[in-house]
């Protein structure tokens, strides 16, 4: 429990069936408390072997949307994969504020949230993976670029990952400051930080619907930026919007791919 103070977080957990919610009080970093929600494997697995996958919320919603949206036990019991959905807030964009006395969303995931799911989890690297929805994706993204050794692969499903698009929209602006300097809104955009996969085993897996404006774009744009790099991706376009509907259906896909990736399977290279 040292690391818990260490961190000025408490940790407490309700257990529900194979289902937990835990709750971290960060008071350095978020100024409040994270729920998280989690989903195990009911069949008996060793620590080490259980794959698991961060799974981020998008704009304007909470650490409930994915479990309340689709059956998360069900997919987690079918797949064999623990997955962890952490509360990104309302309008975070699991940035960290400009301003250091507001919120710090990165910073806690770096030092409170990913250790302590490590620590009662037992995190294998070769088996964790990260992925979410619109702003969850750009979320997803940017926490895997932050340090790809934490995880095998990212996704992004209907990803926000060139904010410079959208900086008067979506409360982007109260984190990262005067839209008219586009510098910290390209800065932490994935598409001009990806190149630090280039050369590595990583994989990044993205997913967009041809119908999904103006997100299908800057999708497309990231996906030949990866290509020109070099950088290992999985590229899903198909039908679909922005909508509830395309990422359940995306989950699977990313799910599928990630087994993949993880077991050595055909990847047609």
């Amino acid at each position: 429990m040292r690391k818990f103070f260490i961190f000025l977080s408490l940790f407490f957990t309700l257990s529900i069936s194979a289902q937990e919610l835990i709750v971290i009080e960060s008071i350095k970093n978020l100024k409040c408390n994270d729920s998280i929600w989690v989903f195990s494997p009911l069949k008996n697995h060793s620590a080490q072997s259980i794959p698991t996958l961060f799974l981020l919320h998008g704009y304007a919603g909470d650490y409930s949307n994915w479990g309340t949206k689709y059956d998360l036990q069900e997919i987690s019991d079918r797949t064999g994969f623990r997955i962890i959905c952490p509360d990104g807030f309302y309008a975070s964009w699991y940035l960290n504020d400009v301003d250091p006395s507001k919120m710090q969303y990165r910073t806690f995931f770096d030092e409170e949230l990913y250790p302590l799911m490590n620590e009662k989890y037992t995190l294998n690297p070769d088996y964790t993976f990260i992925t979410g929805l619109s702003m969850g994706g750009h979320g997803a993204m940017n926490i895997f670029l932050d340090d790809p050794s934490r995880f095998r692969a990212g996704g992004t499903m209907s990803g926000v990952v060139d904010l410079t698009g959208i900086v008067n929209q979506y409360r982007l602006k109260a984190i990262l400051g005067d839209p008219t300097d586009e510098e910290p809104f390209a800065k932490e955009s994935a598409i001009n930080r990806v190149d630090v996969l280039a050369g590595t085993d990583k994989y990044v897996v993205i997913s967009c619907g041809y119908g999904d404006k103006p997100f299908y774009p800057m999708n497309k744009a990231f996906a030949d930026k990866c290509v020109e790099l070099g950088v290992n991706n999985i590229a899903l376009f198909s039908p679909g919007v922005h909508s509830w509907k395309y990422w359940g259906f995306a989950l699977e896909q990313h799910l599928n791919w990630f087994t993949i990736i993880m077991t050595g399977g055909n990847i047609g290279k």
